[in-house]
């Protein structure tokens, strides 16, 4: 290695530490989407989205699929909470997209700059208005029933043959996080 590089090394290193610790000390968290991709969030922008409902049926990461449809990949948590419980906005943003997708059922995408937050198994009859500009805490939707008869072959169906709001097998919130597109852990940067 060619010497005079060192002083151009050591002034990277030096601008890496010093960046580390300002996120730090600012409230900011380094996490990880499970691969070599790491992002800095701070923890207090995000809200829970179902308060009052704690519980979590599966965390996020590698599962055994509990219904056929399902993914061993997890790529957020399931809150139980009962069909028609409020869901508020975890973060300040827009409404992205409200829709059917396929094994998360009815779905609200909420957007902001280069992070999604995803609302799964909701109450298609609470839809908000796609494009509407939401605050943290606003109310967004509804937890959704287990069954739904609202979508046209539906392709998800429980031990009864009955449809259901995606893949699941009973009224909950399933909640993820994206950051520059990559599914992130909710439960690395949600409050306390």
């Amino acid at each position: 290695m060619k010497l005079f590089l060192i002083p151009y090394i050591i002034v990277i290193l030096l601008a890496i530490i010093i960046t580390v610790e300002y996120f730090y000390e600012s409230g900011y968290s380094m996490i990880s989407n499970n691969s070599s991709n790491y992002y800095y969030v701070k923890a207090y922008d995000y809200q829970w989205p179902v308060i009052g409902y704690n519980t979590i049926t599966s965390e996020f990461g590698n599962r055994q699929a509990p219904t056929k449809g399902s993914s061993t990949y997890h790529t957020g948590i399931d809150i139980a909470a009962p069909s028609g419980a409020n869901i508020v906005s975890s973060i300040k943003g827009y409404i992205s997209f409200v829709g059917f997708s396929g094994a998360g059922g009815h779905t609200i995408k909420v957007k902001k700059d280069n992070i999604e937050v995803i609302y799964c198994h909701v109450d298609s009859a609470y839809y908000p208005f796609l494009g509407k500009y939401v605050d943290q805490g606003e109310v967004i939707g509804r937890v959704g029933p287990k069954n739904i008869y609202d979508v046209t072959n539906n392709p998800y169906k429980d031990s009864k043959g009955n449809p259901t709001n995606g893949a699941t097998t009973g009224s909950h919130l399933h909640f993820s996080i994206k950051i520059n597109n990559s599914f992130v852990n909710p439960l690395n940067i949600m409050n306390d």
